[in-house]
């Protein structure tokens, strides 16, 4: 049985020591120095043994359990350790280490011995020791070893295992692979191991100096490319053209900067080569020069890192706008889809890619081209890299962390959202949104505003060859961005016009398009341009004035009028803080009540916004200013009759709910862009031919309505209670006040029928109710739009009840709760319904054919 013996144990990190070879190392670590200490006071000797983990504080679980058996040649001391010369002497396998002391460890181990070949003089084997001699002796001299001192090496081991295990020492190979060829126990498979890996060295050398044969070839190509621009510059130096050729060096190195898509760097390169054979003083210079500062000017690979935070976005969005909360939310689903993509690295087409995360008070703005946003640009990097720090032990470390690169490449490549299209009337909030969508994102915020827009040019540019050309408005808003990904506002997409030039909206179909707008190509650039990473959104007043293929490519987002409580709201929240401090004074010194606001927005405001609001409230306070500077007053509490003795006479006049009912009138709602409202249908009977006149400029479809309406009264006149002489030889005159003002649309059709009905029976329509939905010929009421604008004009108009088609029941969600509650609304299935409620003495005669539909019924408010 193998003796068995214990040595102090000496833990190497990052190397193997062989036997018969000699090694250097440094001891700093308190057990490692306390375990010298301990042999130099024996026989010199220790157990040393490769750590499994680069750890400071070495323990049994991170140790091999073979190792070499050394002995101290010689020592020297040095501040924080020892370094020491040791001789490897045989192999051993650890049975067990053990800790003496605090930090030292022992080992009991038992001699491990080799296995030489069964017959040293077979040629196989020689033949092997004579590879393995040649292979290190030629990777000895392509590492610049002395060839004396090579020879001298090789030759002075005769034994093939103890060769072996000298070049195992010196291959430049991982711990792991070293410490198998430590356990090879038999020679001439170590022998075989030893070479492999010879070979494998010898080849990366190999590769190694073709690729700096390469490099020298080239650099000797840039030496000569360097003496021969020395010798232009002399040349331009006497001909007095150094100025402009040093700036063709600036821009040269600018450009290399860059990096640039492969046929862009084509471009680049052929435009500055004829640049430097141009001359200074032509105009082609100038065109080259402002070409190329275009190109470097763009954000090729800048961008700026998502950071999205939900209850931020949501505070953000708070903070900046009050009401409009259907929009707030569809904001808020698309940043947390976008949220979701980036975190768990979805593209928008489904495929999975690595999993990664990603990092988690505005102000409004309607100037053009205004760049804001949070993020600071960022330029993708190449991976930083960590030095090799030696360890105690003679050990090193290295490595490289691309995990930076990878999160910008992961964040580059997920799905692409929505483009989206806010459409709505003027002063709602449209523009402000969007920036918050910015400020929420991160990004970089710029805006192009599209109206009157005539000409392809404006979105694609104009070609080089035109005197003054200049990019297109989108890369002109990517350089004034300078950020790759930045939220573009496109405003009034609804006022692009057409002309003779190329019609503009065709050339944004390619610039919303996420599947083409990766190479975008300007036509002044020529070059394409990678817009994918762009947040689109556009903004609108008109929908039906977007050509369908370009709205086709975006999703809409309505944005309705604000009601008076929300504008009420966004007054004291927000115009009124800003109007002060443009105006000099404090709150202190204006105090405007909530009464006086309602009468500005009332009486001198007419609109589904807030601009005029913010335009009469800032008159207000100037005037205020005005007296507060001339010492007239120093305080001043706006009242409803102090604010109309600063603006004036009211100059809007709103429909207001009738005093009495009056047989032939009838109350009716429509809708603008600037809100809803109320308005009354007057019809008239009197002798003669059985005409029916209509008037009030009307569009053909509110004629139809009004025919509709004669006609199911003539048809159904004993159910509605009039008598036959009254529809024979009369004629019917129905007007719409406002004559002025085009009217149109189906939705009037039971309130000109119920004027109708109301004339010819005598019965008095009820002034306290307003109604609104389409009719048919059988007496079906169909439904309309614009419901909740259409309720919040009879509302505003004092109006507390209402009719509606059953069908538009669920459009009631869409009202405010506070003016629900206040309201009783009908929903009516027929005409039936509708007369039954709004006409006086009662319910129609029930004659005739019974009718199939339900009964009208009162919504409930939740």
């Amino acid at each position: 049985m193998a003796e068995r013996f214990t040595l102090p144990v000496l833990p190497l990190r990052d190397t193997v020591v062989y036997p018969g070879v000699a090694v250097p190392i440094s001891a700093g670590r308190p057990g490692t120095v306390e375990a010298v200490q301990r042999a130099l006071e024996g026989d010199r000797r220790l157990f040393a043994v490769a750590q499994r983990e680069n750890v400071d504080e070495p323990s049994p679980e991170v140790l091999y359990t073979v190792g070499t058996v050394v002995r101290i040649l010689q020592t020297h001391r040095v501040r924080g350790g020892v370094q020491l010369l040791v001789q490897g002497e045989a192999r051993a396998q650890a049975l067990a280490f053990e800790r003496e002391g605090e930090e030292m460890l022992v080992a009991r181990l038992v001699e491990m011995h080799r296995q030489p070949p069964a017959n040293a003089s077979d040629p196989a084997f020689q033949a092997l020791d004579r590879e393995l001699r040649d292979r290190a002796a030629e990777l000895g001299t392509r590492r610049g070893v002395p060839t004396e001192a090579l020879n001298q090496l090789i030759q002075g081991v005769e034994d093939p295992g103890g060769f072996a295990d000298l070049v195992a020492f010196y291959l430049e190979l991982p711990t792991p692979e070293k410490q198998r060829l430590l356990e090879a126990l038999d020679d001439e498979e170590r022998m075989r191991r030893a070479l492999v890996a010879v070979q494998r060295e010898l080849a990366r050398i190999q590769a190694q100096e073709e690729i700096q044969s390469k490099v020298q070839e080239e650099l000797g190509e840039r030496q000569r490319e360097m003496l021969l621009r020395e010798q232009l510059k002399a040349i331009q130096r006497e001909l007095g053209e150094e100025d402009e050729r040093s700036e063709v060096e600036e821009l040269r190195e600018r450009l290399q900067a860059i990096e640039l898509p492969e046929a862009a760097r084509s471009e680049v390169n052929r435009e500055l080569k004829r640049l430097e054979r141009t001359s200074p003083q032509s105009a082609e210079y100038q065109v080259i020069r402002t070409f190329l500062e275009w190109v470097c000017e763009l954000p090729w690979n800048v961008r700026t890192e998502d950071k999205i935070d939900l209850a931020r976005a949501e505070r953000i969005l708070h903070e900046d706008h009050y009401g409009l909360e259907d929009v707030k939310d569809r904001v808020l689903e698309f940043l947390a889809v976008r949220k979701l993509q980036i975190e768990r690295g979805l593209r928008a087409d489904g495929k999975e890619e690595p999993e990664e995360t990603a990092e988690a008070p505005g102000r409004r703005s309607e100037e053009s081209g205004e760049v804001k946003g949070e993020g600071e640009p960022v330029a993708a990097t190449p991976p930083g890299t960590r030095g090799d720090r030696p360890g105690e032990e003679d050990a090193g470390q290295g490595g490289g962390d691309a995990g930076a690169e990878e999160k910008a490449g992961l964040q580059r490549r997920v799905g692409r959202g929505p483009i989206l299209l806010f459409v709505g009337p003027p002063g709602t909030g449209k523009t402000s949104i969007a920036q918050s969508i910015a400020r929420a994102l991160g990004r970089k915020y710029v805006r192009i505003s599209l109206g009157g827009a005539r000409d392809e040019a404006d979105i694609r540019g104009h070609r080089r060859t035109y005197v003054g050309a200049l990019p297109g408005r989108i890369i002109q808003g990517m350089r004034q961005a300078a950020s790759k990904n930045p939220v573009f506002l496109l405003d009034e997409v609804d006022k692009l016009g057409i002309s003779f030039l190329g019609d503009p909206s065709a050339a944004l179909l390619e610039v919303l398009d996420p599947e083409q707008n990766q190479n975008f190509v300007d036509h002044y650039l020529g070059i394409p341009f990678d817009l994918s990473e762009v947040l689109f959104i556009g903004t609108a007043n008109y929908l039906d004035r977007i050509p369908a293929p370009l709205l086709d490519r975006m999703e809409t987002v309505e944005f309705v009028g604000y009601i008076e409580q929300e504008k009420l709201e966004i007054a004291k929240r927000y115009l009124l803080a800003r109007l002060r401090d443009e105006a000099g004074v404090t709150q202190a010194e204006v105090v405007v009540e909530d009464g006086a606001i309602r009468t500005v927005i009332n009486e001198y405001t007419r609109e589904a916004g807030v601009r005029q609001l913010e335009r009469e409230l800032g008159k207000m306070v100037r005037k205020i200013a005005r007296q507060i500077a001339a010492r007239e007053v120093e305080q001043v509490t706006v009242t409803p009759e102090v604010a109309r003795e600063l603006l004036g006479r009211p100059r809007v006049h709103p429909e207001k709910m009738m005093r009495e009912d009056i047989a032939g009138v009838a109350t009716g709602m429509y809708y603008t862009p600037n809100g809803g409202d109320i308005m009354f249908v007057e019809a008239s009977v009197m002798p003669g031919s059985g005409d029916l006149v209509l008037t009030g400029q009307l569009g053909d479809v509110m004629k139809e309505s009004g025919r509709a309406a004669l006609t199911y009264a003539k048809t159904h006149h004993e159910r509605l209670a009039i008598s036959e002489r009254r529809i024979r030889d009369i004629e019917v005159h129905i007007h719409v006040p406002a004559g002025a003002v085009p009217k149109d649309g189906p939705s009037a059709g039971i309130t000109m029928a119920t004027a109708l009905i109301s004339a010819l029976s005598g019965r008095t329509v009820r002034h306290d109710v307003a109604m609104t939905g389409e009719l048919t010929l059988t007496g079906r009421v169909l439904p309309i739009g614009g419901v909740k604008e259409k309720v919040l004009g009879a509302y505003r108009a004092g109006l507390r009840e209402v009719i509606l088609p059953a069908d538009n029941e669920a459009h009631l969600e869409d009202l405010p709760r506070e003016v629900r509650s206040e309201l009783t609304i009908h929903l009516v299935n027929d005409l039936d319904d509708v007369v039954r409620i709004a006409l006086r003495d009662g319910a129609p005669e029930q004659r005739g054919e019974q009718r199939a539909e339900e009964p009208a019924r009162v919504a409930a408010v939740s």
